[in-house]
């Protein structure tokens, strides 16, 4: 057994030698460098995962169907045959920012979406497992797919100024979080018109909290988890984590203000009302810019 499987990694490791997976790959080490510096990844925090499907013909994926497989205590019928990666478990994004191939692992669903394969991306046995996070990213992926959204990848992180707000309870609601935070910044408004998601505290790596998540992502892209962190999607790693990073400025910008010991006025709703209604003018003939 251990012969045939280093046999499978071995043709593994030639299938993932892609153009297009290189770009991938310095994407998360980018990424992930910023995570790390930023604070947003203490430890072995953060994790994200990206539908890599499309980068794979049929007949490479039916090769994955050989590894050993995982059983799942939810089917995701969806994102059968799907191949996602996945950072693995317990890794830290400054070891994932210097080489991230080592750092992650790509998660094959298999026909009936009820179990999954671990498929390393290096000769020899595989020794990186998912994330603990698995159960969200696999429902926010069969979520994603369930829309034909453009959107392929989730980005979970502690953003360290969005768990601040959390543990005010002025802020635990979604029309108080996204009050200030649009009032901070023209920017976020315009960025993240639909707002942030909020979802009061649960237990991390549970299916509860995948299914409040999903919850959550139906109306916006990005959520909070109270006292934990955030979760944004996106078409790329790049794109998830500038919407973490809008809202972010947003948060610092009012804990500033109390830092100094004044209490910020923010934008009225007037002043929210133009940019809405200045943006959906120009975004019917160019792309969004910046304010």
């Amino acid at each position: 057994m251990t012969r045939n499987l280093n046999n499978l990694l071995d043709r593994s490791n030639d299938i993932f030698k892609k153009t297009e997976l290189e770009f991938v790959m310095n994407d998360i080490a980018e990424i992930a460098h910023y995570l790390w510096n930023r604070g947003w990844a203490e430890r072995n925090a953060g994790n994200f995962s990206m539908d890599v499907t499309g980068f794979f013909n049929e007949k490479e994926r039916e090769h994955f169907s050989l590894y050993p497989f995982f059983p799942l205590t939810i089917a995701y019928p969806s994102l059968a045959h799907k191949l996602l990666l996945i950072s693995g478990t317990g890794t830290r994004m400054r070891d994932v920012a210097k080489n991230p191939s080592e750092y992650i692992c790509y998660v094959y669903i298999n026909d009936s979406g009820s179990a999954f394969h671990i498929i390393g991306t290096t000769p020899g046995e595989n020794t990186v497992k998912p994330t603990s996070e698995l159960a969200t990213h696999l429902a926010i992926q069969q979520m994603l797919v369930q829309r034909n959204s453009s959107e392929k990848v989730v980005l979970h992180a502690h953003v360290t100024e969005l768990i601040a707000l959390t543990q005010l309870s002025a802020f635990k609601t979604e029309m108080a979080i996204n009050s200030l935070l649009w009032g901070m910044h023209p920017e976020t408004i315009l960025f993240v018109p639909d707002g942030v998601g909020f979802i009061p505290y649960t237990l991390p790596g549970t299916d509860h909290i995948a299914m409040a998540t999903i919850r959550g992502l139906g109306k916006h892209k990005a959520i909070v988890w109270e006292k934990h962190g955030c979760m944004a999607i996106g078409n790329t790693l790049a794109d998830a984590f500038d919407t973490l990073d809008i809202l972010a400025k947003s948060a610092k910008i009012y804990f500033m203000c109390k830092s100094a010991g004044l209490d910020p006025e923010g934008l009225t709703q007037g002043q929210l009302n133009e940019i809405r209604c200045f943006h959906h003018s120009v975004s019917d003939t160019e792309p969004a810019a910046g304010i």
